[in-house]
């Protein structure tokens, strides 16, 4: 405030007389608000970046097609209650909780990763990172153990998401199996942390369809279910491909054949892994073993030679 002091004439004396004025409040220049506007747009447009960086991962994933269209979906989903709620509309709680039923070996653990990313851009989760429990990470031996355990797995998932691997084996063993207060110590706290945490379960199709049937209440608490396909043989054969580049190897064209004569057998004869990526894994860790038996006695070896895993290899791989 400014203050300034008048005389006032009273007879023959002057009497200093206060008077306080006060100033304006200050005005914003048009200018101003410019820049936090362009602030609040760049934050807006790193944010859309980062999550078109998760998404775009997402995508060159080989295969998943269903799965990539329902994580859209999800994405689309939270980005319209967000804005629904800027503007003060009724927005659906955002519960985001998931079941994935697949085969091992079909992208489930990586689909969870890029899922807690994916979150963390959206500002729906704090950290976005992925606790991978099992069974024995919560359930203990005695009474009180188990609620005490699937707790501490919990805490360490807060902010992030909590994937329980063959969560169908929670309810094995019955009423009397302490797999069961596993199942109601998670469901409690689900909703105590509903703000702070994505619960994935994951497993078998069919064990998950048991499951779920054993328990109904957990569906209406799961409102996201994503069934991941088996890969075809092309698609093996392109992961293949992808493996043994990033290790710098190449299969050469009758490597190629062999590989997939052997996977085109393995679907038919319905292999425990026929349908994934780590029959796949394996047959190339093998290959690769067998490239290096082959070249290790020769006293001269080419760049080519390095890299080219052959049909031999690939037959010796597979016994």
């Amino acid at each position: 405030m400014a203050i300034r002091c008048l005389f006032k004439q009273q007879g023959n004396s002057r009497l200093p007389e206060m008077v306080v004025s006060k100033s304006p409040p200050p005005v914003l220049k048009l200018s101003e608000l410019q820049v936090f506007k362009t602030q609040d747009e760049n934050k807006n447009s790193f944010r859309r970046g980062r999550t078109d960086e998760v998404l775009k991962e997402l995508d060159s994933l080989i295969g998943l097609v269903p799965v990539k269209k329902l994580v859209l979906e999800i994405r689309a989903y939270v980005e319209i209650q967000k804005r629904r709620e800027k503007e003060n509309l009724i927005s659906e709680p955002m519960v985001l909780h998931s079941i994935f039923k697949g085969n091992p070996g079909t992208g489930k653990t990586t689909v969870a990763r890029i899922l807690g990313r994916l979150f963390k851009e959206m500002e729906v989760l704090e950290k976005g990172h992925v606790v991978e429990v099992e069974r024995a990470d919560l359930v203990g031996e005695y009474i009180g153990h188990t609620a005490h355990k699937t707790r501490e797995q919990i805490k360490k998932a807060l902010g992030g998401v909590l994937f329980i691997d063959e969560a169908y084996s929670l309810a094995r063993g019955g009423e009397r199996d302490f797999g069961k207060e596993s199942i109601d110590t998670l469901v409690k706290n689900m909703e105590e942390y509903k703000e702070n945490l994505v619960v994935i379960l994951a497993g078998y199709k069919q064990e998950m369809d048991w499951f779920l049937e054993t328990n109904p209440g957990l569906r209406s608490r799961f409102p996201i279910i994503i069934d991941f396909p088996d890969y075809t043989v092309r698609e093996l054969l392109d992961i293949a491909q992808i493996m043994l580049a990033k290790r710098q190897y190449q299969l050469t064209e009758e490597a190629r054949c062999e590989l997939e004569k052997h996977l085109n057998s393995a679907l038919l004869r319905r292999h425990e892994h026929s349908g994934n990526a780590r029959l796949v894994r394996n047959i190339i860790e093998k290959a690769i073993r067998q490239q290096a038996l082959r070249l290790v006695g020769e006293s001269s070896i080419t760049r080519q030679e390095l890299i080219a895993i052959t049909a031999s290899d690939i037959g010796n791989a597979l016994g």
